[in-house]
């Protein structure tokens, strides 16, 4: 990025922050040193974010709500063992989380919950008064859903941030980096996706998480007691905001450039139905459910700015994991399945390059920065770059870097391909922004601040 470019976003980042929603509340509010952060929902996912807020001297665990009584038990032990004082407890029923949120101790929450509970829980906080959400993705599961969060996220002047963790994966920030500074060229085309073989998550023998049989719903232990049903119900890009988040920030979507149009197709459902099969025999109840989840479902997005955007949902048969990233412009080309990176002027004609030393030569300057405390956070350290982000927000009080607009057009897609998949059509993408995506500028990890 060349330095005028890069003071020219520094200088403008506030002023960008003042289009997104209603910054004068925001920077009103005095700066804090320590954040007190709630938790709903301290499942596998919950305990990982947990476990981040444990290690930081910023942050002050001060409540946790969960109905299930060996997660509960399973976080106690964590505090314990980090010798943080213990949080108050909210469980009981479903809504026992509502008793956490009228609490006056909590400066912001994490929700780590089931996908159908995450548009309630963040409107319900909203509504009390809570102006910093970190929510686990999706953002809803109807494109009203979607609508309502921003509407209530604007009306209340808050941030909304969905935990994204890829748009801090370490190769690719390097990418975006080698974007900005004009490495590709003008970016023609992006693909990106979630290719990974889940069947051992959607099914499992209600006492283990993974690989170990073929029960799912209320005979299903951890994700397979609830995200299975989605496969079983609908059919469409169930999962994108891993690949769409990193490419989104790289061609400026909701910062001068948005999603318009978007395309969707699915295959035949095989998969699921021969793992039930494989794990638990002809005979099992579950070999007889109709799942209605193609296995590959391929979606095509248009962009105001000319850019394509290809996403592919692939999560019910045999493969190894790939997000399948590929950033294309005028000069060349990258792709993360092969590892490689090809330029034209620089790289043999027609042939690929490793991508590791241009990888290492345009490091992103958070991960200079920050990785070694990165070590050991889930995700190979992605997990500690996004919750670093969300408390260093709340902390100085300004706007999230991943904002409510980012959260509703990542997570949209979700509805979108499920009516193009059942209606046969290309559908118009909704601006969640209302306009306001033509001068808000782009300032997502411009430099090493968080």
């Amino acid at each position: 990025m060349s330095s005028s470019r890069r003071h020219f976003l520094q200088s403008s980042a506030v002023l960008s922050a003042g289009i997104l929603l209603h910054p004068q509340s925001l920077f009103a509010a005095p700066a804090t040193d320590k954040v007190r952060l709630g938790f709903i929902g301290v499942g596998l996912r919950g305990q990982n974010h947990l476990d981040l807020a444990l290690r930081r001297s910023d942050v002050h665990v001060v409540s946790i709500c969960d109905i299930d009584e060996g997660m509960l038990a399973t976080s106690l032990k964590m505090v314990k063992d980090s010798g943080k004082p213990e949080p108050k407890i909210y469980k009981g029923d479903v809504h026992a989380y509502r008793k956490l949120l009228e609490a006056k101790d909590i400066d912001a929450i994490i929700i780590s919950t089931p996908w159908e509970w995450h548009k309630p829980m963040i409107i319900d906080a909203l509504e009390r008064g809570i102006k910093y959400v970190g929510t686990e993705v999706m953002l809803g599961i109807t494109l009203q859903d979607h609508w309502d969060v921003v509407k209530a996220c604007e009306k209340h002047k808050a941030q909304v941030m969905q935990l994204e963790n890829v748009c801090y994966r370490r190769d690719v920030m390097a990418v975006m980096n080698m974007v900005r500074q004009g490495v590709f060229g003008e970016i023609i085309h992006l693909q990106g996706g979630y290719q990974h073989d889940l069947r051992g998550v959607k099914f499992n023998d209600g006492k283990t998480p993974y690989d170990s049989g073929a029960e799912f719903g209320q005979k299903g232990y951890s994700e397979a007691k609830w995200r299975t049903q989605h496969s079983v119900d609908r059919n469409g890009d169930l999962y994108p905001t891993h690949g769409i988040g990193p490419v989104a920030m790289m061609i400026d979507i909701n910062r001068g450039n948005r999603f318009t149009k978007l395309s969707s197709f699915a295959s035949k459902a095989r998969g699921l139905h021969d793992y039930v099969v494989k794990k638990g025999g002809a005979d099992h109840p579950n070999a007889k459910v109709q799942f209605k989840l193609g296995d590959v479902v391929t979606t095509q997005i248009g962009c105001a700015n000319g850019e394509t955007i290809l996403l592919q949902h692939d999560t019910n048969l045999p493969r190894p994991y790939s997000l399948g990233f590929r950033v294309q412009g005028t000069k060349g080309l990258w792709m993360d399945l092969n590892k490689s990176i090809h330029i034209e002027g620089i790289s043999k004609p027609h042939q690929w390059e490793a991508a590791k030393e241009w990888l290492d030569k345009y490091d992103h300057p958070l991960w200079k920065k920050y990785g070694n405390d990165a070590q050991g956070a889930g995700h190979g350290g992605m997990d500690f770059f996004v919750v670093h982000a969300f408390i260093e927000s709340v902390k100085r009080q300004t706007v999230t870097p991943q904002d409510v607009y980012d959260a509703a057009a990542w997570s949209a897609i979700t509805p979108l391909s499920e009516i193009s998949v059942a209606e046969g059509k290309t559908v118009d993408f909704p601006d969640f922004t209302n306009g306001k995506w033509k001068n808000r500028k782009n300032t997502f990890a411009i430099d090493d601040t968080y």
